[in-house]
Formats: structure tokens, C-alpha cells, sequence
């Protein structure tokens, strides 16, 4: 096993982990109904994400949430990515890094689902 040390490492991360979500038969229709044909961008982003997350390399600029903020997803669809994430660290990473890779991971799940309850819930009430 090894640590997650370069963007070699990320690179190979990321694509371990969305080769397994593309395969899933509960996040597959989801991430395609939104990336579309645009994969290699949305991976390129996650790459940078990651690296500046986890190795400190300021590469990664935007806002996280904001495209998430709208899809069609509940606790289980957060619960099988936190799932295969994990999974895909302990493939792959031993170490502080996958360590903090899991730990920041469970916790933008947790605020990306409250955030998105939240905007549901305020988009289905009447403004009156």
C-alpha cells in the first residue's frame, strides 16, 4: 500500500473512484444525467479539488456545492459514495492522507445533504 503523496496519487484516486461510481447501479444515472459527455472536465476538476484538499497545492477555485445543490439525490445516494470513497482509499492509500481523504469526504457528504434538504425543503413551501 502506499500514501497519498503527488497528483500522480489524486489522478489515480479520483479515476479509481468514478470508475466505480459509473458502474453503480445507484449513482451511475445520476452523475451521467449531469456531466454528460463532459467527464475528462469534471474529473480535471476533481483532480485539482483534491490536491489542494489534500496536498495543500492551491489548484482547485470555485464554490463545491453550487452544482450540487440541485440534483436529485437523498441520504442512501450519499451514503453509497461515501461507500465506494472508502472503499477506494483502502484499495489503494494507507496513511494520514487517506486518512484525512475519508474524513473530509464523510463530512462534505454530510454538509452537501444537509444543504440540499434544506434547499428542498425551502424551494417546496410557500412564499406566503
Amino acid at each position: 500500500m502506499k500514501q497519498i503523496l503527488s497528483i500522480t496519487d489524486i489522478k489515480l484516486l479520483v479515476d479509481s473512484f468514478y470508475k466505480k461510481v459509473r458502474e453503480d447501479e445507484l449513482l451511475v444515472d445520476i452523475f451521467n444525467g449531469v456531466i454528460k459527455n463532459k467527464w475528462p472536465q469534471h474529473l480535471e476538476k476533481m483532480y485539482r479539488f483534491w490536491q489542494t484538499i489534500l496536498l495543500g497545492e492551491h489548484t482547485y477555485y470555485g464554490s463545491p456545492f453550487a452544482p450540487h445543490a440541485h440534483l436529485p439525490v437523498e441520504a442512501k445516494h450519499f451514503e453509497r459514495w461515501i461507500e465506494l470513497f472508502y472503499a477506494t482509499i483502502d484499495e489503494l492509500f494507507e496513511g494520514e492522507k487517506a486518512d484525512e481523504a475519508k474524513w473530509r469526504a464523510q463530512k462534505m457528504a454530510e454538509m452537501f445533504l444537509l444543504k440540499i434538504e434544506y434547499y428542498k425543503d425551502r424551494d417546496s413551501k410557500p412564499l406566503l
